[in-house]
């Protein structure tokens, strides 16, 4: 039995897609008689007609791949888009080397471990990029005898 006629009418009823609409296997000859929208929304109260649940895209496969990428997977060369410029800017990671060391020698200055005119010599050095990491600056800072003990 073609219920194509009916299909499109429940569609435009239910404000669905033709897809979505189902009809009664048990009452298609009720259906099939429907030919008035007036008919059709009958037999939509009537149960014989009624549109399906929307279907969902699954998002497993997108939470397994944010958990992969949270672990730092997922970034190698083919994955790669732009220059290691472009991924995080040189200035991005020079504030991320800059500030620590900042942080740092100001804190060492204000608690007394290195004097005044200390701190401004390492602060001149630091700005010019002669240490890479905290750590790098407390070695040269040892080496050179400029750390004080602070009871």
């Amino acid at each position: 039995m073609d219920l194509k006629n009916q299909k499109r009418m429940a569609a435009d009823i239910l404000g669905c897609g033709h897809s979505r609409v189902w009809i009664d296997p048990n009452q298609i000859e009720d259906v099939a008689d429907a030919i008035t929208r007036a008919d059709i929304r009958k037999a939509i109260e009537a149960g014989s007609i009624r549109a399906l649940p929307k279907t969902g895209v699954s998002r497993g496969r997108a939470r397994y791949r944010l958990a992969q990428k949270s672990k730092g997977r997922r970034r190698g060369q083919g994955s790669r888009k732009g220059t290691a410029g472009a991924r995080t800017p040189r200035k991005q990671r020079w504030i991320r080397t800059i500030r620590p060391i900042r942080e740092m020698l100001r804190e060492m200055r204000d608690t007394g471990k290195i004097t005044r005119s200390v701190y401004r010599q390492f602060y001149r050095k630091s700005k010019g990029g002669m240490f890479r990491s905290k750590r790098q600056l407390m070695l040269h800072l040892k080496t050179e005898g400029h750390l004080k003990e602070v009871n």
